[in-house]
């Protein structure tokens, strides 16, 4: 897949994390590389805690974006629909491991753990300069009509 996950099927939103339309959020964008999807993001000087160290609060919400968009694309997939389901995040427990460069581009990578028909279980990973510094585990889960986040994709 050439196009982000973002993208191609969310173009519209606005989420602070990974939303295209938020000209001031993270921007970030997920790939599909087989069962895995990663991404790369270049923190700012203004994304760090204290100088050349990322913030966990930025940490946190790149791993949740990541993981949600990966809960999504594998539901689609496995329901074999046309477009993910859009999701939302049930719970997600960050670990962080060693403090992350901020002047270094981060890489995320994230699996399914588990899943079911409307729900999956993610792992997710951080790194920066190839060394581990976060994980994350979460469930996210595909929301219905009448839930305030059904249409934000």
């Amino acid at each position: 897949m050439d196009t982000c996950l973002q993208k191609q099927f969310a173009p519209h939103n606005a989420c602070f994390g990974c939303g295209p339309a938020n000209s001031q959020g993270l921007g970030l964008q997920s790939f599909v590389k087989g069962e895995i999807v990663v991404a790369t993001w270049q923190p700012l000087p203004f994304h760090e805690a204290f100088p050349g160290v990322l913030n966990g609060g930025i940490i946190g919400t790149l791993l949740d974006c990541h993981s949600n968009w990966t809960a999504a694309y594998h539901l689609m997939k496995m329901t074999e629909e046309s477009k993910p389901p859009c999701t939302v995040t049930a719970f997600f427990n960050v670990t962080l491991k060693r403090p992350t460069n901020s002047r270094q581009v981060v890489d995320l990578q994230a699996t399914v753990k588990e899943i079911s028909a409307n729900r999956a279980l993610i792992e997710a990973k951080l790194f920066s300069n190839d060394e581990l510094c976060a994980t994350c585990e979460g469930l996210f889960v595909a929301v219905k009509a009448g839930h305030p986040a059904y249409h934000r994709w």
